[in-house]
């Protein structure tokens, strides 16, 4: 860990722990429920192993983290009741980023795989029917090997794949990587995407009415669109 401020107060003693680089970004993929060291560094993919598994030690050190076993007994992670306790702080910094910085997005900003994880776990699932539900994100700007995702929606579960999973697609989405941004950050709806051919969607009309349900937005961001945090 990085030389402290050398000051008694509390927050300067939190601010040690939590302020050094991807600290509270990790924080915040714990709090969405990410276990095991594969799937934080999905929503960290530009730390590298390292640093995450310092960044972990730290934590884990601070009583902040504890080592834990997953439905697989694979190991994995998990917060403490001090590391819950601090589920308020994100939120506040994500609500409170969202309103004030977070519309000063830079084209080092847009991340397709980042967002379409970020989208897996986000989505309502219960707003699909129960049965199996796919629906295919095709980016046109995004790198070779990354321009098609399918999400699949089944039994209020959604499952995240890279490559074709074999099924028939319900709805196709295509467009650019910030058109979809924008609409998850509720920058915009979906709606007007469309209007402004940012974003087609293709597919049952049925489940298309339902897409802007199921797509709600991030939830930082929601947190964010209701105003002063509280």
């Amino acid at each position: 860990m990085a030389k402290g401020y050398g000051q008694f107060c509390p927050l300067a003693k939190a601010a040690e722990l939590l302020c050094e680089r991807w600290t509270m970004i990790l924080v915040r993929e714990l709090t969405a429920g990410s276990r095991r060291f594969n799937d934080l560094r999905r929503g960290m993919p530009l730390v590298s192993p390292t640093l995450l598994s310092r960044r972990l030690k730290q934590l884990v050190d601070a009583g902040v983290v504890e080592h834990v076993n997953d439905h697989n007994d694979s190991p994995a992670y998990d917060l403490t009741a001090a590391g819950r306790e601090l589920r308020p702080m994100v939120e506040f910094m994500g609500a409170w980023g969202h309103r004030w910085v977070g519309s000063r997005l830079n084209e080092d900003d847009l991340d397709v795989s980042l967002l379409m994880w970020d989208i897996r776990r986000g989505v309502d699932a219960t707003r699909f029917p129960a049965h199996r539900v796919v629906v295919q994100f095709e980016f046109s700007d995004a790198p070779q090997g990354r321009r098609d995702w399918w999400l699949v929606s089944e039994n209020g579960e959604t499952d995240l794949c890279m490559e074709d999973p074999g099924h028939e697609v319900d709805l196709l989405v295509r467009g650019d990587v910030r058109s979809l941004t924008e609409v998850w950050l509720c920058r915009t709806t979906l709606a007007e995407t469309r209007r402004q051919r940012g974003i087609d969607v293709m597919g049952d009309e049925r489940l298309g009415r339902q897409l802007p349900l199921w797509l709600q937005g991030s939830p930082l961001a929601r947190l964010g669109e209701m105003g002063p945090y509280h």
